[in-house]
């Protein structure tokens, strides 16, 4: 059973078989979908599932805070499963792929006192941006 299935079964989440679908699909390590790939996904697996029942079901998780919503350069919104494990986004500038990385250090420390301007800050985001094996060069 994936990580996040574990987790909504713990909380209680109604499992109907396409949520279930939805959830397991977004299973694994790296994973980052357009809700039209969950969608094309979960057809295969449950072919009545229609496009407002993943469409909710992901905005559903989103609001749960059991995956998160990624947006990348004006590209389609990614749900990315791994909302429990502190990370930031290598994402390629060619193809759009999206890998879950752990960069050492303190991300706040990156921001000097002077550029805070009186906010107490909480948290950083940070991604990384450049070529994948695929699209960079040889």
């Amino acid at each position: 059973m994936s990580d996040l299935l574990q987790r909504l079964r713990a909380r209680g989440w109604r499992m109907t078989a396409q949520r279930r679908v939805v959830a397991e699909v977004l299973a694994g390590e790296h994973v980052h979908f357009t809700a039209d790939e969950v969608l094309a996904r979960a057809t295969s697996r449950l072919p009545e599932i229609s496009r407002a029942t993943v469409y909710n079901t992901l905005g559903e998780l989103v609001s749960l805070g059991e995956v998160i919503e990624v947006a990348t350069d004006g590209r389609a919104k990614r749900y990315d499963p791994n909302a429990h494990q502190p990370h930031q986004h290598l994402v390629c500038s060619g193809c759009g792929a999206i890998r879950d990385v752990h960069p050492s250090g303190d991300l706040l420390a990156g921001l000097p006192e002077s550029e805070r301007f009186g906010f107490t800050v909480s948290e950083a985001e940070v991604t990384y941006r450049g070529l994948c094996p695929d699209c960079g060069p040889g």
